[in-house]
């Protein structure tokens, strides 16, 4: 499998990710559903804590990709909604830095929505990964 980033420009170095990457050669693709910060019977945790949200949905998506027998590594697109954008902004350093421990360098999407399936859900990450 290739991975090749595209980028015209360089300015989203600095924020980590790749503007598209071209995938060639690949096995297997996993479309992931939306992780939230839920713990394992789906019930809603860190009620207000934008930064251990983040933490669990990635510790959920995680789960998921080792299940399937991948890591963030293979993760090429990553979509984050959230509710309060200036608290996940503000908490971006707790994505950034796990990703980049990965080697995870995704195209990326970050939308700021009404509302997520629980009141007191702040994000959810929605990925695809290939092997």
């Amino acid at each position: 499998m290739e991975i090749r980033p595209v980028n015209p420009w360089t300015w989203q170095d600095h924020y980590g990710f790749n503007q598209a990457i071209e995938v060639s050669g690949q096995q297997r693709t996993l479309i992931c559903s939306g992780q939230t910060s839920v713990d394992a019977e789906g019930n809603p945790i860190h009620d207000g804590d934008m930064a251990a949200q983040i933490a669990q949905a990635l510790d959920n998506l995680e789960a998921v990709l080792a299940k399937a027998g991948m890591t963030l590594k293979n993760v090429v697109r990553l979509n984050m909604y959230t509710t309060d954008m200036d608290a996940c902004l503000g908490s971006f350093g707790v994505m950034a830095e796990r990703l980049g421990s990965a080697g995870c360098k995704q195209a990326t999407t970050l939308l700021g929505v009404a509302k997520l399936f629980a009141p007191s859900i702040l994000v959810e990450l929605e990925a695809t990964a290939v092997a």
